[in-house]
């Protein structure tokens, strides 16, 4: 008799300690994967950032989310920290697309697959790109303000030329402005991106060319900083085009200011399309290099009419 529990005791025991074995094993084998965002203050990032979460909660993957804030030695060492963390797969939208090549080689060397959202690196080896097509959002940019200024006029461009997402955007407008040989581009002048110098850079280019007919801002900060400046040099009649269109600049838009039309962009996409490509590599598939999300633009006219057919 005290041999069959003894038997039964060493029988259940050995099952609970196979099962906790297994359980650990199962939490083992869950996907780690680190982030490191640009910003978070950044209304896109919030987005694209919501998009990792979706998706990746459906995959039962754990994000470590950090922002670097615009600081390149910050998010290389939020990099050397998923390095250290032993993670099975680091996401970068690169501060420097030059500059993070350091950081994204570190995680190389520890076999560890690096992709890039919204913003590309030029060194490291990167197993995907997942952006906005933002060579045709340049030129859908470049295209609206060629037709509203009838083909005739000069026109300024506030840059960030530190990124390749913005190079593109950039290359993109001036392809399409290449088709009006009636308009001219007089000024293209960093703005790192920010409202505040962006609102500076615009001021000066207006006092330098005070018959200037238009503005391409990079992105929604530098539009509403070049509306700020057109707003202080009361020049009603410029034609401001962003990049985003968030919330303020939508606003903007729709109240009919100097800020007339915006590239949209769909950040929650990118973010979504970016865990199913690290699946798909997770899975031994191969992956594009490059994953272009499709864009848009909106002006008054097409806002209107959606907010009229989303009250419907």
């Amino acid at each position: 008799m005290k041999r069959t529990v003894v038997a039964i005791v060493v029988f259940l025991s050995t099952i609970f300690l196979f099962g906790s074995c297994a359980k650990k094993e199962e939490k083992k084998q869950g996907k780690v994967i680190g982030v490191s965002l640009l910003a978070r203050a950044h209304i896109f990032y919030r987005d694209l950032e919501e998009g990792l979460k979706q998706e990746a909660a459906k995959e039962h993957y754990e994000l470590i989310i950090t922002s670097a804030d615009f600081d390149l030695g910050k998010q290389i060492a939020q990099i050397e920290d998923f390095v250290t963390r032993k993670v099975d797969a680091i996401i970068v939208c690169p501060v420097d697309s030059k500059g993070i090549g350091p950081g994204i080689k570190k995680a190389n060397e520890a076999n560890i697959p690096v992709f890039t959202a919204d913003i590309a690196a030029h060194e490291g080896n990167v197993v995907s790109h997942i952006a906005s097509d933002n060579v045709a959002g340049g030129r859908l940019a470049g295209e609206y303000l060629g037709k509203i200024l009838n083909g005739k006029g000069s026109v300024a461009i506030i840059n960030h030329p530190m990124v390749t997402s913005v190079l593109d955007r950039v290359q993109g407008f001036k392809d399409a402005l290449a088709k009006y040989p009636g308009i001219t581009i007089v000024a293209d002048v960093g703005g790192d991106g920010v409202r505040d110098k962006a609102m500076q850079v615009a001021a000066d280019i207006l006092q330098a060319h005070p018959k200037l007919d238009g503005i391409f801002g990079i992105n929604d900060d530098s539009a509403l900083g070049a509306l700020d400046a057109a707003r202080q040099f009361k020049r009603t009649n410029l034609v401001i085009i962003g990049y985003d269109a968030t919330p303020p600049a939508v606003d903007a838009i729709t109240k009919g200011s100097s800020l007339k039309a915006d590239v949209i962009q769909y950040p929650t996409k990118i973010g979504i399309t970016t865990i199913a490509k690290i699946k798909d590599h997770f899975a031994g598939v191969q992956v594009p290099k490059v994953v272009p999300v499709e864009v848009g633009i909106v002006d008054k006219d097409a806002l209107v009419k959606n907010s009229t057919n989303t009250d419907k």
